[in-house]
């Protein structure tokens, strides 16, 4: 384990899940080329990435009991082939239907790659590892916006809608042809794996479930991940262009930072999580409170909001991607091995799931306001928008106090297990403590002779709690 032929197959894992990603968010940016193509209403565009984002929800439990089944390669593979196909079916059509169904089969496929790559990692690197690899992992694969916002939306406007898609198609299948020439589900020594029956995975998947630490993991993700995902895939390009008056170069300039931020947040909020693993869920409640704030302040803001305004809004935002990593690190941490892919599942349900829910009834608000005059004409006007994403506040504060509840839940068992979250001046000195103590053995496995990983775990690993 954590050889250079596992960083190989961890970087393979990655590029699939750019790829994957880069299908997923590409119609944000086609947004108002979609409109005048397929002649579409607000909530009929909304529709493209609701059914997409709910085929990907509705998938995320079923693709986890498959990869638990028969492994993470073939699960990859079949993802970026079936991206592919709708990608093909999205460059040819021509009406709303027709486009629809291209999104369903990127939806789909998208849906088999994250949780693929994530469990790969376990099986590939030691446990102390992996928080850090799956930020990495989520982060990495963000780079795939960064692919939608310019070399996409270039094609895009200079050649036109079929190229730019049929670009992408070609993009899905050379990720397909390295995840089946390259990608191994575990290392030879670990021996071969025993498929469960269809029994036994039906009692893992409600395992699963019933764990309090899935739950915990599914809430986190709800609540930090939903409100990036409505901006930049549907949202943001409209509201920052024709909202906030930003010209499309430097709407394209602001998304990026989403991207940028998320990158450089990512291994900082891994590395946190692995050192103070009792305060994951506190970590989350303060994301979650940070993106609230950041969007009250943008729509009570008078007029349109300034650049500086709208900047901080997306770091916020940003935030929320490194945040929801720490749900799957929760599914890891409160369950076996063999069902980490089922609990995966489960988690990511939940960000997506109240992303679809967001973005339609965006979409819809926008259309009454349009309907009965309030917008004057103005489909995507500033006070429309206003109103429509005001509706974020609600899902938040579901989230929020969701993720309060079950964490009470799960921190009743650990006091029931003998296992009590001390207060966090005592966590914080604690973790000071074990850090020196991790630096002296290896300071004391090196003059031995002794390779780092062989000194004993690292600071924080180990501890399941919240």
């Amino acid at each position: 384990m954590d050889s250079k032929r596992a960083w190989a197959i961890w970087g393979t894992g990655v590029f699939a899940y750019l790829v994957a990603v880069t299908q997923r968010t590409s119609f944000g940016v086609a947004g108002l080329e979609a409109t005048n193509r397929f002649h579409a209403s607000a909530s009929a565009l909304s529709a493209f990435t609701v059914i997409q984002l709910l085929v990907y929800a509705v998938l995320q439990i079923p693709v986890g009991v498959l990869v638990d089944r028969f492994g993470p390669r073939l699960m990859i593979a079949a993802g970026a082939a079936v991206m592919t196909i709708g990608q093909l079916q999205l460059a040819a059509a021509t009406s709303v239907p027709a486009g629809v169904v291209g999104r369903v089969f990127v939806g789909a496929g998208d849906a088999m790659t994250f949780i693929s790559v994530i469990r790969l990692i376990p099986a590939w690197f030691p446990a102390r590892r992996v928080p850090l690899l799956t930020q990495l992992t989520g982060q990495l694969g963000q780079f795939g916006q960064l692919i939608s916002i310019a070399p996409f939306a270039i094609v895009l406007h200079v050649w036109g809608w079929s190229p730019a898609f049929l670009g992408l198609s070609a993009l899905g299948m050379l990720a397909c042809v390295l995840a089946s020439m390259l990608l191994r589900n575990a290392p030879e020594s670990a021996g071969p794996v025993v498929q469960p029956g269809m029994r036994e995975t039906a009692a893992d998947l409600a395992r699963a479930w019933q764990q309090p630490g899935t739950q915990l993991g599914m809430w986190s993700h709800f609540a930090t991940q939903f409100a990036g995902n409505v901006f930049v895939m549907t949202w943001g390009y409209p509201f920052l262009v024709s909202g906030q008056g930003l010209d499309p170069a430097e709407a394209s300039v602001v998304l990026s930072l989403f991207v940028v931020v998320g990158i450089i947040c990512g291994p900082l909020l891994g590395g946190w999580v692995g050192r103070h693993p009792l305060r994951r869920s506190t970590m989350v409640l303060a994301v979650t409170f940070t993106i609230t704030a950041a969007w009250l302040a943008v729509i009570l803001y008078p007029g349109q909001a300034p650049l500086w305004l709208l900047v901080l809004l997306v770091l916020a935002l940003a935030l929320g991607g490194p945040a929801s990593m720490i749900g799957f690190d929760f599914a890891r941490t409160f369950n076996p091995s063999h069902r980490i892919g089922t609990a995966s599942g489960i988690v990511n349900v939940g960000g997506f799931f109240a992303a679809l829910v967001t973005m339609y009834v965006v979409g819809l608000i926008l259309d009454l306001l349009n309907n009965n005059g309030f917008s004057h004409g103005n489909l995507y006007s500033l006070d429309s928008f206003r109103i429509a994403l005001s509706f974020q506040f609600i899902v938040l504060a579901v989230g929020a106090v969701a993720v309060i509840r079950v964490r009470g839940k799960v921190r009743r068992r650990m006091a029931l297990a003998g296992e009590n979250v001390p207060p966090l001046r005592q966590a914080l000195a604690d973790n000071r403590r074990r850090r020196a103590q991790y630096r002296a053995e290896v300071r004391a496995g090196r003059q031995a002779g002794q390779r780092p990983d062989q000194a004993g775990p690292g600071p924080g690993h180990g501890q399941d709690s919240d």
